[in-house]
């Protein structure tokens, strides 16, 4: 009967640790390493859930508010109504779709599309199917003019476009976005169409979430406590929509509750700016009047 050496059993279990360690060591390092560009990443797939989200939006105005209206065969409101709601919850999806990618993207390997995928599918989500939301209204709404919400709808989907060129180009500090994230954005031009405002004073606000999207206004980026807000925001939105879509008591009071708070969510960071500014002036004017009475 051989006895085997305590010593070289200690050494067998150094060595299988040691091995077990390397194995970490080497699966950590391959998930850490980017794929090749032809591979895509758990985070590249909800980005297209962002861009088929956005494309399905489009389908739902067009089958349910366009086509109906101009072939005369809605049937009062309730289609174009649905038609709406489903239009919107798609872009409510569409944008959590949008705020998890980048988290896992984070947490897990990204691919070398991911950046470009980010760019093309928020294109279609939050430039071209808010656009032709707001084009599709100045169709449908009466009183309208077709041409100026064409027009309209024009500058929504150039400022998306120059906003997302110029997040690829202009680099920020940590933190902040320069100018209206696009899903913001979207969603507050979506808004104002359903709170379906009188037209030139609707289109006046369209504009101008159009320019904060290309200003130099800073947005704080969702991260952490905002993330989970924005989340709940966008869960809590969506049942609005249901409840409203589903013609359920109270449904129209939680859909105007809803668009309101997303105008004033997205009015918050210019109001703080413009209320910075106004406090740096007031500051200088009291300090230069200290000034001239202590001379």
């Amino acid at each position: 009967m051989t006895v085997t050496d305590p010593e070289t059993l200690v050494g067998i279990d150094d060595s299988e640790e040691t091995e077990l360690r390397r194995r970490r060591w080497a699966r950590d390092r391959e998930l850490r390493a980017p794929r090749p560009p032809q591979a895509l990443s758990t985070a590249d797939f909800l980005t297209l859930g962002n861009a088929v989200c956005g494309f399905l939006a489009i389908y739902s105005v067009t089958t349910n508010m366009l086509i109906p209206h101009i072939t005369g065969s809605s049937s009062g409101g309730g289609t174009m109504r649905h038609g709406a709601a489903t239009a919107v919850t798609l872009l409510l999806l569409g944008a959590m779709c949008d705020l998890f990618d980048g988290l896992v993207a984070r947490k897990l390997r990204a691919s070398a599309l991911g950046a470009e995928l980010d760019n093309l599918a928020d294109l279609i989500s939050f430039g071209i199917a808010p656009a032709y939301f707001v084009a599709v209204w100045g169709i449908v709404s009466p009183g309208s003019n077709q041409g100026l919400s064409a027009f309209i709808a024009l500058t929504v989907l150039l400022a998306v476009v120059l906003r997302l060129a110029r997040f690829s180009a202009v680099k920020m500090r940590p933190g902040v976005f320069q100018g209206m994230p696009c899903p913001m954005g979207a969603l507050t031009v979506i808004a104002i169409v359903l709170l379906d405002p009188p037209f030139l004073p609707g289109l006046l606000a369209i504009f101008g979430v159009a320019y904060l999207m290309v200003s130099q206004v800073e947005y704080p980026k969702p991260q952490g406590l905002l993330a989970t807000a924005t989340l709940g925001w966008i869960v809590v939105s969506i049942g609005c929509l249901a409840a409203w879509a589903a013609g359920l008591p109270g449904g129209d009071v939680l859909m105007h509750i809803g668009a309101f708070a997303q105008i004033a969510l997205a009015a918050m960071a210019p109001l703080l700016v413009i209320r910075r500014k106004v406090g740096q002036k007031v500051g200088d004017v009291r300090a230069r009047r200290a000034e001239s009475r202590g001379c």
